[in-house]
């Protein structure tokens, strides 16, 4: 309730007010939807906000305001906040002194309140303003909600109670009503009796300390205890009224879902229907589209029959055109085989001299090499007894160092020279070597280049070989011819550069001793040159196998060819036999769905005949069912006729009764 407590301070400090503090306190420890602010002093301030706070305050159902010294303009703000409160139920306005302006307050609040059932009123100041009090009977003869009215202790007169006995003539709703202590007197007692005749609520009235006489209490007595036995007879009849339209509701929800279980079981069965009338006529019209798809597929068939059987003829005529040609092709290929065999032992011969030519140039080499080993190792003896000879002169030199002291100048003066000279020498032979080392490493990379560019040009050929069948025998006999020229001018230049090798190493020799690395070295250069030419041999036969693999190749992809023609004729034919067998199944087929269609047709007509008598079934039990339902509701209104008659008959027998007891004579006529 923190909520209501912020929203009462707000209100306070809109107005300009301090909240009270017992308020505050009040509305913390509000429970169970109950406010009691009993013996608190209230300001016109507070008043004012909990007025404004009750019109939509939705919690609070039972507001307790005894003994609050609420003043007239206080009283007027609560209660017209509780004017428009649907919430509240009990109301406790006790000890307040409430006078003119409360009475009317209170007037406006029955009126207009709709919700408010106990009112507590005692220890107020209600009767001596007889206006006020007037319009509070008038409004409360105008309410319908009220069940229990406390007036105790507010100085009602004989008048007030007229008033009293006025509203309660109209009133139907209050159940107890409590006069005790006030002025009413014996006219207003007399008032008050005569009233209840025409009252059957109200069971309840308390009429002690107002100075009435004691048969005009029983008379009050009396008719308490007919309202309370009518009452109790009502309570019954409404109980057993609530039971049967209890039975009765039950009985119409259960015909209501009976009867809406049967229209959804109808509507399913018409929705089902619907949905196989729809589902068969969807598989008619699918069924006439796959027949009409059908025919349209067989005369496009016998159409594709007719073209196929004109292509197979088509087929045949050049089948046997075919045939003519794979047999001049035939004669052809076995006359170009016969040139071909001529022509590759003509190239084999060829390859054979060559390679003999080759292999006769390779002894020769081979002799050469072993010839220049022997002159290696003659001159290796050669340097060798040099080095004895110079051993010797150093000895010679070592034993006649003593005589020749004399001439040591000189021979210094001419060692000198000779070194000079030597060193002059060998700086030229070293020079002359790196020039020679450096021509033949140029020579080497020319040669490297130039065969690699033969190379190229040999693939090239054989990619050109490889792409153009018909130019293959004059590129390959050209390109061989070139190959045996470029190969007898290399091995003419090999020779003549190892000739012009051999001769300058020769001179070499027989000049510097101290050549001997290089002339290893060069007969390992000319060792490698041979091997390389040895190679290039062994890659123009590999090329001159793969020509010969090439041309086997060619061959056979004229055999392959021959008989892929031979297999693609035996493969038509095969496939023209499949689509006239396909054809016939096909309209096999065709006759059989024909049959399916006339069997679902008649399928359909036995469904739609079974759904027609199930449609009059379900119409028949329908029919069935409302005549039931009109016979429920018959006895449904018979026994409400029943009801109704004992209820009169009972009306009848209470007031015979009333009417026939001894204390009518006491009651006032009407």
């Amino acid at each position: 309730m923190e909520e209501f407590q912020r929203a009462y301070s707000r209100l306070c400090k809109e107005s300009g007010a301090e909240p009270q503090e017992a308020v505050l306190q009040r509305l913390l420890g509000l429970l169970r939807g109950r406010l009691d602010l009993a013996t608190q002093s209230l300001t016109l301030d507070t008043c004012r906000a909990l007025g404004k706070l009750l019109q939509k305050e939705a919690l609070l159902t039972e507001l307790v305001l005894s003994d609050c010294m609420l003043s007239d303009e206080g009283a007027t703000l609560l209660l017209q906040g509780l004017c428009v409160n649907t919430v509240v139920r009990f109301l406790d306005l006790k000890g307040n002194n409430l006078r003119a302006a409360g009475a009317e307050a209170l007037g406006k609040l029955l009126r207009q309140n709709k919700s408010i059932q106990s009112l507590t009123l005692e220890w107020n100041s209600l009767g001596p303003w007889e206006d006020a009090f007037a319009t509070f009977c008038g409004a409360l003869a105008a309410n319908s909600t009220l069940r229990q009215l406390d007036l105790r202790n507010n100085q009602i007169s004989h008048k007030g109670a007229e008033e009293l006995a006025l509203a309660l003539r109209s009133n139907a709703s209050l159940q107890q009503l409590d006069l005790r202590w006030n002025h009413i007197g014996l006219l207003g007692g007399r008032a008050l009796a005569n009233c209840l005749p025409s009252n059957r609520t109200l069971w309840r009235l308390e009429l002690a300390g107002n100075s009435i006489p004691s048969d005009v209490l029983r008379a009050v007595e009396q008719a308490m205890d007919r309202n309370q036995d009518r009452q109790a007879t009502v309570r019954e009849s409404q109980a057993r009224a609530h039971i049967l339209s209890k039975e009765v509701q039950h009985l119409r929800e259960e015909k209501s879902k009976q009867f809406l279980d049967l229209m959804e079981t109808i509507d399913r069965q018409r929705e089902e229907m619907a949905k196989s009338s729809t589902a068969s006529a969807a598989r008619v019209g699918r069924l006439q589209e796959a027949l009409s798809e059908r025919h349209s597929v067989i005369s496009a068939l016998k159409a594709k029959l007719q073209m196929a059987e004109a292509a197979l003829a088509l087929s045949e005529q050049k089948a046997r055109d075919l045939g003519e040609r794979l047999a001049a092709a035939e004669q052809e290929q076995r006359s170009l085989a016969q040139r071909q065999a001529k022509e590759h032992r003509l190239e084999l011969q060829e390859a054979a001299d060559r390679e003999s030519k080759l292999l006769r140039d390779l002894s020769a080499a081979q002799e050469k090499n072993l010839r220049l080993r022997n002159q290696v190792d003659e001159l290796e003896r050669k340097v060798k007894s040099q080095q004895e000879q110079l051993f010797l002169s150093r000895q010679e030199l070592t034993t006649t160092s003593a005589e020749l002291k004399m001439r040591a100048a000189q021979a210094e003066e001419r060692l000198e020279l000779e070194k000079t000279r030597s060193r002059q020498s060998l700086e030229d032979a070293e020079h002359l070597r790196f020039k020679e080392v450096e021509h033949m490493t140029r020579h080497l990379e020319e040669s490297e280049k130039a065969m690699q560019d033969r190379v190229q040009r040999l693939e090239a050929v054989r990619l050109s070989l490889e792409e153009e069948l018909s130019r293959v025998k004059a590129a390959a006999l050209s390109e061989r011819g070139r190959a045996e020229e470029e190969l007898l001018k290399a091995k003419s230049q090999v020779r003549l550069e190892e000739q012009q090798r051999l001769a300058h190493l020769e001179e070499k020799l027989r000049l510097l001793a101290q050549a001997r690395d290089e002339a290893q070295s060069t007969c390992l250069q000319q060792k490698q040159m041979v091997a390389d030419a040895q190679a290039r041999a062994s890659q123009l036969g590999l090329q001159v196998e793969g020509l010969r693999r090439r041309l086997e190749e060619l061959q056979q992809e004229l055999s392959n060819k021959d008989q892929e023609k031979a297999a693609e004729v035996t493969r038509v034919r095969l496939e023209l036999q499949e689509q006239n067998g396909r054809l016939q199944a096909e309209l096999t087929a065709q006759e059989a769905l024909k049959e399916k269609a006339a069997a679902l047709e008649r399928q359909l007509k036995v469904i739609a005949s079974d759904h027609r008598e199930a449609l009059l079934d379900r119409e028949s039990e329908n029919a069935s069912l409302r005549e039931k339902l009109r016979l429920k509701e018959a006895e449904i209104a018979r026994i409400r006729e029943e009801e109704a008659q004992r209820a009169s008959f009972l009306q009848n027998a209470v007031l015979a009764y009333v009417q026939g007891s001894p204390l009518r004579t006491l009651s006032p006529p009407k």
